[in-house]
């Protein structure tokens, strides 16, 4: 299965504009950006390039912004990010329309999300989907074997063991805000 992170088993993902700048100094292709103000975008987007980084934004974080399929619009045509992360199948839809990697995020809290999550999956078919708690990799086998999309894992995942048992299972990268983890290669 070719992915677009060939290359990174780490997404690192920053939860502030100076995580953001730190990551713009090491060698990852790809970061996502978590938490920033629409105001910060424009800014941040033009180091990133200057950089050569890829950035992920999590539309559902952006500070400002409306998590919806016309914030997803204005993302793609103004801002241009490579890829959009949410929770919100509109925006993922939008995403995958505009031709930049679409991430649907799904919390996986008990049987009844998962059942919702496969449902919702359906109707937006995003490129990815980022499972969260991204700790329990029996959970990541049934979702990559269900839905036949690649798989990031993200949250709680706090050690090097829990980022390999993630990509065992079947998790394509991980996400993580886990600074401890972002020598990982």
């Amino acid at each position: 299965m070719k992915t677009h992170f060939q290359k990174q088993r780490l997404l690192p993902a920053a939860k502030s504009v100076k995580d953001f700048e730190k990551l713009l100094e090491s060698s990852y292709e790809y970061i996502v950006m978590l938490d920033c103000h629409l105001a910060q975008l424009p800014p941040l987007m033009r180091l990133a390039h200057q950089h050569q980084k890829k950035v992920i934004l999590h539309v559902d974080l952006i500070q400002g912004l409306k998590n919806d399929e016309y914030a997803a619009e204005f993302l793609c045509q103004m801002v241009k990010p490579a890829g959009l992360i949410s929770t919100r199948t509109p925006v993922v839809q939008v995403a995958k329309k505009r031709k930049i990697i679409a991430i649907q995020r799904v919390f996986l809290l008990d049987t009844h999300a998962l059942e919702t999550s496969y449902r919702l999956l359906q109707l937006s078919q995003p490129d990815y989907i980022e499972v969260l708690p991204g700790i329990i990799p029996h959970v990541i086998k049934e979702v990559a074997a269900i839905t036949k999309i690649p798989i990031l894992a993200g949250g709680l995942i706090r050690t090097k063991q829990e980022l390999e048992s993630a990509l065992e299972a079947g998790a394509v990268a991980i996400t993580s805000s886990n600074k401890k983890l972002w020598h990982i290669k």
